[in-house]
């Protein structure tokens, strides 16, 4: 894994995920709307790549000549109705089928271990996407590993506890260092392939 595409790059857990794939060494593709979203000193580090996940041509070119996929696309808080992150993600998956990259890891959320019906009413229209995101996912033929972090928060790094294929979330909250290294790590972890990750930081004592 040499080179590798961040989408939904300058989020809270995707600036995270670029800081985290840059001190790994690897080369970064830093997919975004706003370039001015991304802090200066990322800026030189990073290939910035201008666009938008639901224009399938600019996602093509995004894609070509990478090793891996990253999917950290969010919505900025807003939990009205959406299908822009299932759509970009099907963006996604028929460029990786296009250019032969065969990687990629994605964030969704632990609302997806609960009963539809189980799901806080607020979350619903966001929950859909996400698990049509899910479907997408997993009916790719891609190395795929798909994240179900429980509520991300702003604390620091720390101990980190990983489940493959849980019933539901192992713990509370996640911190968005972790989580952002995690999504870069697992496109290396060949165990991780066509599974469900969850991950949680333990609560402190």
């Amino acid at each position: 894994m040499n080179k590798i595409v961040i989408f939904g790059s300058t989020g809270m857990t995707g600036l995270c995920a670029v800081e985290a794939a840059v001190k790994k060494g690897l080369s970064v593709r830093a997919f975004l709307r706003d370039p001015s979203k991304l802090p200066q000193h990322l800026q030189d580090k990073v290939e910035v790549f201008q666009g938008d996940v639901l224009e399938p041509d600019s996602v093509m070119s995004a894609v070509e000549g990478t090793d891996g996929v990253v999917v950290v696309l969010g919505t900025r808080s807003s939990l009205e109705p959406t299908s822009d992150l299932s759509e970009g993600l099907k963006n996604i998956l028929e460029a990786m089928r296009a250019m032969n990259v065969k990687t990629i890891s994605a964030c969704m959320s632990a609302f997806l271990f609960y009963e539809p019906d189980k799901v806080p009413p607020k979350f619903i229209p966001l929950t859909d996407d996400h698990r049509r995101m899910y479907e997408a996912l997993k009916t790719s033929s891609n190395n795929w590993v798909a994240v179900f972090p429980p509520h991300i928060s702003e604390d620091p790094s720390r101990e980190t506890v990983i489940e493959v294929n849980p019933k539901k979330s192992p713990g509370r909250a996640i911190s968005k260092w972790d989580l952002g290294a995690f999504l870069v790590d697992a496109l290396t972890e060949s165990k991780y392939y066509g599974n469900v990750v969850s991950l949680c930081n333990p609560p402190q004592q």
